[in-house]
């Protein structure tokens, strides 16, 4: 597997105005069932659980995005490593409307976010072609 980040520093690109907040008290059965339907959307053939303690962990930053209704339609789960340092664990959505790219929208405002809370770097796991449409992207060389 290749490994990719975005070095925040390189980011231009703007938080969104409206249409997210962080949960803080999540409903974790509307989260699975969100990760669900996307899971099914894409046809996985097979997928990794997100666990409930994933969740609520301290650690983790739990980010919703809301459609105009103030219907939840996706979440990322990002965790912090330390305070210049964090990993985009899990996105998912419900492709309710797939020309949204949401997928984008929602790096490019979550690179932003982070830029914005003095991170250094955003790790994204999987050099994935579509991460590249994001300010800062980085490919992870060899050790």
């Amino acid at each position: 597997m290749i490994y990719s980040r975005i070095d925040l520093h390189k980011v231009k690109h703007q938080q969104m105005q409206g249409g997210w907040r962080f949960l803080m008290d999540p409903d974790p059965l509307q989260l699975d069932m969100l990760y669900l339907t996307y899971c099914r959307y894409k046809a996985f053939p097979s997928y990794m659980p997100v666990f409930k303690s994933e969740y609520t962990d301290p650690s983790n930053d739990l980010i919703g995005y809301y459609d105009d209704y103030d219907q939840l339609i996706a979440f990322s789960l990002i965790r912090r490593y330390d305070n210049q340092n964090a990993e985009c664990i899990q996105f998912a959505w419900n492709y309710h409307d797939p020309d949204l790219r949401l997928g984008i929208s929602s790096l490019k405002h979550e690179a932003a976010l982070y830029r914005d809370r003095k991170f250094k770097y955003l790790y994204l796991g999987q050099a994935d072609e579509y991460k590249s449409e994001i300010d800062g992207f980085e490919i992870m060389g060899p050790a």
